[in-house]
């Protein structure tokens, strides 16, 4: 038996009830099946990876900055959000100043304000603040890392200071959600300690997003309303449920069956029954790479350039793209060409498996030597496509050219936190490579904080633990650099050195393929691991 029947068995084993169509035909209400295994965190910093952003942070927060996912046919930029506008202190730029937005209140009715800012940034950073929280550090600061304190200038104006001079703060700082300080407070006057506190604020949270929390059943759904008192553009949908259902073929038969009205990522197999239904089906190229993230340690042979060009030049990328029934893009690096960080690298990604061998021999491994690689995978996930399918396509793919590719399988949110832990924690059991796929539309998401040596756990997801002064040098300039175009050309020249250093093993971007129910209107899917559900409803 594969390994994907023996996992889909055990999905299928644990896959939470679902409410019949009966239960859940409320106008207005749209139901939601995820790919997580379990509800993303409603804290105020979701788990989950990008996933739980988008269904438990943008919809129930709101950050200071925000991208916009209004548009299908342009690439999301960041916008105001809770602040209006912001500008780098040109006599000190660690120091960073934000307008906030006038009127705004969190669910429970309290005003948004620069107290409110510090008494967050506190939240994540402060390890002596009575509110600070462990369990969001993780899910904050390595998204972060320079972002030291936040100060109060006047209840609409606050400075946030960081450690270095870093241009990327303002593009980070939309996954600094803010959550109700005074709410926080009443909870925590019954509670035994913060941990408690911020277990009861979870089940009864309140921020200032366009959506309120109504019910919560950990592994089996959330249920939110539109919030009416919104500040900005108020939801359409009177209501969402969101419903974790990690097997894609589980994901499709809900949705056939009516239990849920919208399915991420669904199997590709099923796409042609699906569209026979009149399910729409959505995707769209986003800024997104699903890879195998190398370990630089000594011994690796993934250490070694020749190996990792190699495994580069070895997939079949047409083969794989066939597989997911036409769902992805084969990748030549982790933005493509013509992109303002490009950079036009002289390594290039394609498939040549005749040159694959000869960099493998090269390095010593032959049909008497071969390699032997461990990988490891999730199951299911927040952005990882069909992590099942496509590994075991690319562990049969790559025994053509003499590689042996081994999987440790593990849950997505452990995988996830093993990210955080690197190659060398015990949590890694050996592998040599790790496959966590990741949004490349934030330079310091899609570079910095992979090829930064100072970005090696805890600090923030240099997994691998890469470490070249030449690269640390790119990135210093890059985030020193405030001028739009001067910090393109520094990004495009750290890029272009990474492909040709083999940074990555890019095997595919996602086009993040949704099917729903015709009944569904409004939707739009942006070019953004994200969606704006204020736009969607039931017809």
């Amino acid at each position: 038996m594969t390994l994907r029947r023996l996992l889909l068995a055990a999905c299928l084993a644990t896959m939470p009830a679902l409410a019949g169509p009966s239960t859940a035909q409320a106008q207005g209400t749209i139901r939601i099946g995820m790919t997580a295994a379990d509800i993303p965190l409603t804290h105020g910093q979701p788990d989950q990876g990008f996933e739980g952003n988008r269904f438990t942070g943008i919809p129930l927060y709101d950050a200071l900055t925000a991208w916009d996912l209004s548009a299908a046919d342009k690439p999301s930029v960041v916008i105001p959000g809770l602040a209006t506008e912001w500008a780098v202190d040109e006599a000190d730029k660690t120091r960073w100043v934000f307008r906030l937005r006038p009127g705004v209140t969190f669910h429970d009715g309290t005003p948004f304000n620069a107290d409110a800012v510090v008494w967050n940034v506190r939240k994540v950073l402060d390890r002596e603040a009575p509110h600070y929280d462990p369990r969001q550090v993780g899910l904050t600061a390595s998204r972060m890392p320079a972002l030291r304190r936040a100060e109060k200038i006047d209840d609409l104006t606050v400075a946030l200071f960081t450690s270095e001079p870093d241009s990327l703060l303002p593009i980070n700082l939309t996954n600094l959600f803010m959550a109700s300080p005074a709410h926080w407070e009443k909870l925590r006057a019954g509670a035994a300690n913060a941990e408690t506190a911020w277990n009861a604020f979870a089940a009864n949270p309140s921020g200032t997003g366009p959506f309120r929390l109504t019910r919560f059943v950990a592994r089996e759904r959330v249920e939110m309303v539109r919030n009416d008192a919104y500040w900005g553009t108020k939801a359409k949908a009177e209501r969402i449920v969101l419903l974790p259902i990690p097997e894609a073929n589980a994901r499709t038969a809900a949705l056939l069956s009516g239990q849920v009205d919208w399915i991420e990522a669904p199997s590709p197999d099923a796409v042609p029954q699906l569209r026979s239904r009149s399910m729409v089906i959505t995707q769209n190229l986003q800024p997104h790479v699903w890879p195998w993230q190398p370990c630089f340690t000594a011994g690796n042979p993934l250490a070694d350039v020749r190996v990792r060009r190699a495994l580069n030049l070895a997939i079949d990328h047409d083969g794989l793209k066939q597989l997911l029934g036409g769902f992805m893009v084969a990748p030549v690096g982790t933005v493509a060409p013509g992109h303002p960080w490009w950079g036009n690298p002289s390594f290039q990604i394609r498939t040549d498996k005749a040159e694959a061998q000869r960099l493998l021999a090269e390095a010593g491994y032959t049909p008497q030597r071969p390699l032997n690689l461990k990988v490891q995978i999730s199951a299911s996930g927040s952005g990882q496509m069909q992590p099942l399918t496509m590994n075991e396509f690319l562990q049969q793919d790559l025994k053509t050219i003499g590689v042996n590719v081994e999987f440790d399988v593990v849950d997505w949110n452990t995988l996830f936190t093993n990210w955080r832990q690197g190659c060398q924690a015990a949590s890694a059991r050996g592998a040599h490579a790790t496959n966590v796929s990741f949004a490349a539309m934030d330079p310091f998401f899609a570079m910095v904080r992979f090829w930064d040596s100072r970005m090696a756990p805890p600090v923030s997801n240099n997994w691998g633990h890469f470490n070249d002064p030449r690269f640390d040098a790119m990135i210093r300039e890059a985030r020193n650099t405030f001028d739009p175009a001067a910090r393109d050309a520094a990004l495009a020249r750290l890029h272009a050195a990474g492909v040709d250093e083999a940074l990555f093993i890019w095997i595919a971007h996602d086009v993040s393929p949704r099917a729903m129910s015709p009944r569904i209107r409004g939707y739009v899917q942006p070019q953004s691991w994200f969606v704006d559900l204020r736009l969607p409803y039931v017809q």
